[in-house]
């Protein structure tokens, strides 16, 4: 009579065991999965992708003519205390909410801020940046049309290559050739081994969008240059959409494959 309880008791403990061990896998997953990538909302304007310690999507929304509104996204790097910034977002309201989330909330220093290219989507806020006394970064390309839609400048000014430091970090910015316009840039984070390629760069099964300053003939070159020359990226982020990894540049390749 003494022995049943006693298997029984193994069955319970070994039972107990298996749940403890099936819930401590479920939380490490859940746990991973949460702090690889999390969201933040900032305001009703801004919200915040955090993809790693040092690298964060900044997605605010741009106001049509037609009354619609489209998502636009930025980037933002992070290290030892500072930043730099990557387009700013679509409107005043939403660039001083990362602005302010940026040196109140996260409490670093915003070195500059860089343009991918001169559409609305890229550099609506500057102006609030600059009243931050924040460096406005562009290059030369991106600067003219700037002075053609009769924007204020930047305040520094690059042909077609710059390379900055963040703490221990490098980024290098650089212009490929043309295709969504003919001034767009990318950013490239060897540590993380990501790409920020703007509105160049297209998420999975999105359009072709944009076209009116467009290169379609040169696009696919392009992105072709971008990959060959960072074969091994991890992680690449649309000017719209869900950010993925390489397979974005193949998508964007085959979008605008001209065929012989």
């Amino acid at each position: 009579m003494l022995k049943k309880p006693k298997a029984n008791l193994k069955k319970t403990t070994k039972y107990i065991l298996i749940q403890l061990s099936y819930f401590a896998v479920l939380f490490l997953f859940s746990y991973q999965d949460s702090n690889a990538q999390k969201k933040i909302k900032v305001s009703k304007k801004l919200q915040i992708t955090k993809i790693n310690e040092c690298s964060y999507i900044h997605i605010s929304y741009l106001n049509l003519k037609n009354g619609a509104s489209i998502s636009c996204n930025g980037f933002i790097y992070i290290n030892n205390n500072e930043a730099y910034v990557f387009d700013t977002p679509a409107n005043d309201e939403a660039t001083s909410d990362l602005i302010n989330w940026l040196q109140k909330d996260i409490k670093v220093k915003i070195k500059g801020v860089i343009f991918n290219h001169f559409h609305k989507d890229c550099l609506e806020g500057m102006d609030v940046f600059k009243k931050n006394n924040i460096p406005c970064i562009a290059s030369k390309k991106t600067a003219n049309y700037m002075r053609l839609g009769q924007y204020n400048l930047p305040d520094q000014v690059f042909e077609n290559n710059l390379n900055l430091t963040l703490g221990n970090k490098n980024i290098y910015n650089a212009y490929f050739g043309e295709a969504h316009t003919k001034d767009n840039i990318v950013s490239y984070f060897p540590e993380e081994q990501l790409i920020y390629g703007g509105c160049m760069i297209k998420s999975l099964k999105a359009s072709k969008g944009n076209l009116s300053d467009a290169n379609v003939a040169e696009w696919s070159k392009t992105v072709t240059m971008i990959k060959e020359a960072y074969p091994k990226i991890e992680i690449v982020i649309p000017g719209h959409g869900d950010f993925g990894n390489s397979d974005l540049l193949d998508y964007t390749i085959s979008l605008f494959k001209i065929e012989d």
